[in-house]
This record gives C-alpha cells, structure tokens and sequence, in this order.
C-alpha cells in the first residue's frame, strides 16, 4: 500500500492524478472528506466495487453511496427535477448524502438492487478533484460494523494494507458521517442525522 500525505485545503495536482489514475485501473484508495474518511473505487468498473464490499465486509445487500465533484454530475448518474435541485443548491457541497432515483449507467451492486442512490458533493477539495473525471464510491472506511475512524491511523489499524493507496490529510473536518435525506419523496425527508444540519420545512415552502 502506498501512503500519501495530502493538503486537504489545496491538494497537490500530482497526488490527485496517482490517485484517479489508479482508480481508472481498478485500484481501491482511501481518501479524506468533510465528514469521515472514505473508500474510493471507480463507479463504473464493476470488480472495483466488488473489492471495496470485500475489504468493509460488508453485505452486497447494503448499498454503497457514490461521490462526485459538481452538482451539474447528478443528472449523469441519477433522475432530478428543477424542485429538488434548488434544495440541493442550498445544501451542497457538504455533510448531506442526498437519495435519488438512479440512471440505468449506475450499477445495481452499488445499489443492492434498489433503483435509488446515495449521493454526496463533500465540502472538500480532495474529493472533488477525485471525483472530476469520474464518480467514486463513498463509503466510510471501515469494517462493517466497527467505529467508523477520524484518523489515517485509525483507518490503518481497521484496514491495513487492503486497500492500494492512503490518502492523509489528518483528521476531518466533521469527524461524523453525513446526514442522510431521501429526496426521491417530497418533500425530502431526512433517514439519518449526521454532520449536516438544516430545516427542510423552510426550503420546501412553495
């Protein structure tokens, strides 16, 4: 496993483009975001994702959120109305997952079968220069079931070197996962409270 020190305010150009190029091959990284540090693999190669449900341990029918680098990115992987997109405006980038109903491009072993998937714009640079050329899976780094970690040291001592590349950027911001809002009903309603804070009655007002 190779360990990089990154700038989590103004990555380094070349780290970003190790790190992308080794997801287009089919490696798995660990990256920083604003909530909690993340698995990364790319979203289109389906033995990409296979690897991250082996090193979570995770059950292939608990799907895996994906992360992506514009708001314009959500209508390539999912369905969006003009409604929703002002709410979600006002929410990202940050701590929010947001589920929608997902385009066919989108694999249905991300989605455990469902026709919805997580999405998240973070509040950080990494993620967004990672997530450029294409969408990565976002998914805490951990073992299913166990603390989710604040530290690259802590990610380390759950995962050791089953992943290809670490990214560290010292703790994150939040230190918690992100809040959880299934915008496929409206109005939204949230799943989870996470990192992400907001009043849902206010920006559904007609």
């Amino acid at each position: 496993m190779k360990i990089m020190k990154i700038d989590g305010t103004n990555p380094e150009p070349d780290k970003i483009k190790i790190a992308r190029m080794a997801m287009k091959k089919g490696s798995i990284i660990i990256y920083p975001t604003d909530t909690v540090y993340g698995i990364g693999a790319n979203v289109f190669d389906e033995e990409a994702i296979l690897k991250v449900f082996s090193i979570k341990k995770r059950p292939l029918n608990k799907p895996l959120s994906i992360c992506i680098s514009r708001i314009e990115d959500i209508k390539q992987v999912a369905k969006i109305d003009s409604k929703i997109e002002t709410i979600i405006r006002n929410i990202l980038p940050g701590p929010f997952t947001i589920i929608l109903k997902k385009n066919d491009n989108i694999s249905s072993l991300l989605t455990a079968g469902s026709d919805k998937i997580g999405i998240r714009i973070p509040d950080n640079s990494v993620c967004m220069d990672l997530s450029r050329d294409f969408p990565i899976t976002s998914t805490s780094a951990n073992l299913s079931g166990y603390d989710i970690p604040e530290s690259a040291d802590e990610v380390l001592n759950q995962l050791g070197s089953s992943v290809d590349i670490m990214m560290d950027a010292g703790i994150c911001k939040h230190g918690i996962p992100s809040t959880v809002i299934d915008m496929t009903v409206y109005p939204p309603k949230v799943l989870r409270e996470g990192a992400g804070t907001l009043c849902l009655e206010n920006m559904v007002k007609e």
